[in-house]
């Protein structure tokens, strides 16, 4: 057994949160253990609860494109998100089930070791990017605990604001060439941060 399916065994037992009361499934994440590039979303939504899989809906089938734009493919990076398990009503995480859940996703960061963490979304953002504003350096990097990390919006954001499409687009093509270029990105220690709901 892997040491990523032994941790997706622990995950699938956790409770530490009200939610996993009424989760149908636990969505640890999926992909190559080894992945260079590993993708950090915000919460499951209804699709991913139901199949236990991360980026099942909408945003799953744009991220597909996204990553096939860059020649990629799941089996190739790592998908997973800041919480395993769905918010109701599919509500933004909270504070508690994201510090809950930051064990479970700095054991995944051990064990895969990608050279590249790509954030998608604000909640996934404010822990690499502490008090930065998506809207401000999506499209830029920073190292943390000497891995690139990479700003994007949530794939989700295109389906509700058509005018971000071209900029997650243009965002994602920069992906490959970063990874050429990791040695020079400046490392900076993430802080801990209180998300605005509001932020942007």
């Amino acid at each position: 057994m892997s040491a990523l399916t032994e941790l997706n065994e622990e995950i699938a037992h956790c409770s530490l949160c009200e939610i996993a009361i009424n989760r149908t499934r636990v969505v640890p994440g999926e992909g190559a253990e080894d992945a260079d590039m590993l993708f950090i979303g915000e919460a499951p939504g209804w699709h991913e609860d139901q199949q236990g899989r991360p980026f099942v809906g909408a945003a799953g089938k744009y991220l597909d494109e996204l990553l096939a734009l860059v020649n990629l493919n799941r089996s190739q990076v790592f998908i997973a998100n800041v919480i395993k398990c769905r918010p109701p009503s599919n509500r933004d995480p909270l504070p508690i089930e994201i510090n809950n859940c930051c064990n479970w996703l700095d054991r995944q960061i051990e064990i895969i070791r990608p050279r590249i963490i790509v954030t998608l979304g604000r909640y996934s953002m404010a822990r690499f990017f502490p008090g930065k504003s998506i809207s401000k350096i999506h499209g830029t990097v920073q190292k943390w605990n000497d891995i690139t990390c990479f700003a994007m919006y949530h794939p989700a954001a295109a389906l509700h604001q058509q005018s971000l499409r071209r900029t997650i687009e243009e965002d994602m093509s920069k992906l490959p060439s970063l990874l050429t270029q990791t040695d020079s990105v400046p490392e900076v220690q993430p802080q801990p941060q209180q998300l605005n709901m509001f932020e942007v």
